[in-house]
């Protein structure tokens, strides 16, 4: 299998970023969020972007950045929680190590306080986390290997699941 050892998919907040990080040092392997790829290919923040240039031109831009780590990575990667929005993306991760790692809306709302510095939860952030959890669900679940459910477990704990499900080995 080429491309990355393990990809992270979920929605913001659930700790893709802690999640990959120890997985990458667990699998002794090096770590990559497109989030991170797009910020610094900007050199501004994907709020920026969101408002300067509105969702439809930061998800080409997404898009882009997945598709390319896809191919020049093989530690842990991480996905935004919108790229599988795109069926392009969502066709690339087909044969790959897939975890979506899955909480509710309480879990959410603990572990990000759904504040405005997430552009798509500026306005009511239960009430729009909901439908972007209802729209996303089913895509997450579509592109996964594993589903693991984060709440109410340590980002060690959920590390731990992920490497079980996946049947991987720490290095």
């Amino acid at each position: 299998m080429s491309g990355p050892l393990v990809v992270l998919v979920g929605p913001m907040g659930v700790g893709k970023s802690t999640v990959g990080q120890l997985l990458a040092e667990r699998l002794g392997v090096a770590y990559r969020d497109t989030d991170d790829d797009i910020v610094a290919e900007a050199g501004r923040s994907i709020a920026e972007i969101f408002v300067d240039e509105g969702e439809e031109s930061f998800r080409a831009i997404e898009k882009r950045a997945v598709r390319r780590a896809l191919a020049e990575h093989g530690g842990v990667l991480a996905l935004g929680g919108g790229s599988i929005l795109d069926a392009d993306t969502r066709a690339l991760l087909a044969g790959q190590r897939v975890v979506y790692l899955a909480m509710d809306v309480e879990e959410a709302v603990k572990r990000t306080g759904l504040n405005a510095a997430r552009p798509l939860l500026a306005v009511n952030p239960r009430k729009q986390w909901r439908e972007l959890m209802e729209a996303r669900r089913s895509l997450y679940e579509g592109v996964a290997t594993a589903v693991v459910t984060t709440d109410g477990r340590t980002p060690e704990e959920v590390s731990q699941v992920a490497l079980d499900a996946l049947e991987l080995k720490e290095a």
